[in-house]
């Protein structure tokens, strides 16, 4: 039997591709429901929200297919509107394309220090506050990505790595920085301009066919692996033999349940940092709320990192005429434990979401609550490549297959995830060739 820990994206992608070999896995997962941390929520209210901000900007076209095809092709297309909030300045992403209108002896130094960086000497980059001052000065980085970072992160740009970058942070040509200094309107350069939403169903939706009639076993939460004897426990009562296992379980909640796991590898998953998100969700009666998709917040005076609005991606989220706000609070245990309840922060963001004028006094709120998202983004801090070794190689040497962020120990988006599923059972295929061979 191969079974598949997790009904999230990695999860799902792994089935699919053991299925697709005519190979049927099961798939546990701890929760009453499927979609892991892409799990989408219709209240009583008839608003929809997703566990956290979730789109699909994938290019790629087999992906892309996949995904439409799970929804029979009713999914919204929609332009990328993305803004920052700073000091009072609306300014539209990315803020070092999009300077205009910020205070002028502030925008000289900006556009000093960054053409200063184009053109000198890079020294040695040994951290992500290293490369930020390389590419774009001190006084920009340290306003917006070192500020924002801060909230987003729980940890200083000093105490990261570079890894996990790639395309998320834009490094503009020098005519785009001067042409926004200069100008209010500038053509968009975020690295996502088109995404795509379910109509219906919330973000979950591009999943739930592919477990339909599948042999999947929710709630049952893992209490115990034993790689020797291959077989699993479950809180529920259930022991379950295994031939393979695929695994998008957290690394750290993972290797303490791993019979004889050594303590330098249960030391090792202990010291991977993940950030803790409260969602806090508000849905109130009026649509016009913002002109934008979503918002990042760079002052610590707003006890929120980031807000979206998925009424925006999907009319079908929200009752007709209503408006819906998704505002996220980023902790860590490692570098911010989370203070007070996570309820008492619903509260905290109406004052907040008050404050910048997103609500209104006169606003009906017709839905509030929050959702607790335990493992949220991996902070790459410079602890964790030496750590992440440590546990990956103790896991292929017991042949446990693991795969989506909380597995690979990766910033990867929803269909980096899948296919990581996807290749976690391609390793277990190669597997089962050999062994077909010998």
């Amino acid at each position: 039997m191969i079974a598949v820990l997790g009904a999230g994206m990695a999860g799902c992608g792994a089935f699919t591709r053991l299925r697709s070999e005519g190979i049927e896995a099961t798939v546990f997962d701890m929760r009453a429901h499927i979609g892991g941390h892409t799990a989408s929520y219709q209240h009583d209210s008839g608003f929809t929200f997703d566990e956290g901000p979730h789109i699909s900007f994938t290019k790629d076209e087999r992906i892309k297919a996949l995904f439409a095809a799970n929804v029979n092709g009713a999914y919204e297309t929609i332009h990328a509107r993305v803004n920052n909030l700073w000091q009072g300045h609306w300014i539209k992403h990315p803020a070092q394309c999009n300077l205009h209108g910020l205070p002028e002896d502030f925008v000289v130094k900006i556009l000093q220090e960054l053409i200063d960086a184009n053109y000198s000497e890079t020294g040695e980059v040994r951290n992500y506050e290293d490369w930020l001052v390389a590419s774009y000065g001190r006084a920009f980085a340290e306003t917006f990505p070192m500020q924002y970072g801060a909230k987003y992160h729980t940890t200083v740009a000093s105490n990261m790595s570079t890894d996990w970058l790639g395309p998320r942070l834009y490094k503009p040509k020098l005519d785009e920085v001067l042409r926004g200094a200069i100008s209010p309107s500038t053509p968009d350069v975020h690295y996502i301009t088109e995404f795509r939403y379910p109509s219906h169903g919330g973000f979950v939706s591009y999943l739930t066919p592919m477990l339909h009639g599948a042999p999947v076993r929710l709630s049952h939460k893992l209490t115990q692996l034993d790689p020797r004897a291959r077989t699993l426990q479950f809180s529920n009562g259930a022991t379950v033999p295994y031939d393979h296992v695929i695994s998008s379980i957290p690394l750290p909640e993972l290797l303490p349940l791993i019979t004889d796991a050594p303590q330098a590898v249960r030391e090792a998953a202990a010291t991977l940092a993940c950030t803790t998100c409260v969602i806090v969700n508000i849905g109130i009666d009026r649509a016009d709320i913002s002109d934008w998709h979503w918002t990042y917040f760079y002052d610590h005076d707003f006890c929120f990192s980031r807000v979206n609005f998925p009424h925006m991606l999907s009319p079908h989220n929200a009752p007709a005429g209503c408006g819906s706000i998704q505002c996220e609070l980023y902790f860590s245990p490692k570098y911010r434990p989370l203070a007070g309840t996570p309820e008492s922060w619903i509260a905290e963001s109406k004052r907040d979401l008050l404050r910048c004028g997103l609500l209104r006094e006169t606003d009906r709120v017709l839905h509030a609550d929050m959702l607790l998202s335990p493992y949220a983004n991996v902070i790459f801090d410079l602890d964790r490549a030496a750590a992440l070794a440590i546990v990956h190689g103790y896991l292929d040497e017991i042949g446990v297959r693991y795969a989506g962020r909380y597995g690979e120990w990766a910033y990867i988006w929803t269909d980096e995830s899948f296919m990581s599923g996807e290749k976690a059972a391609e390793r277990v295929l190669d597997s089962l060739n050999v062994r077909a061979g010998s």
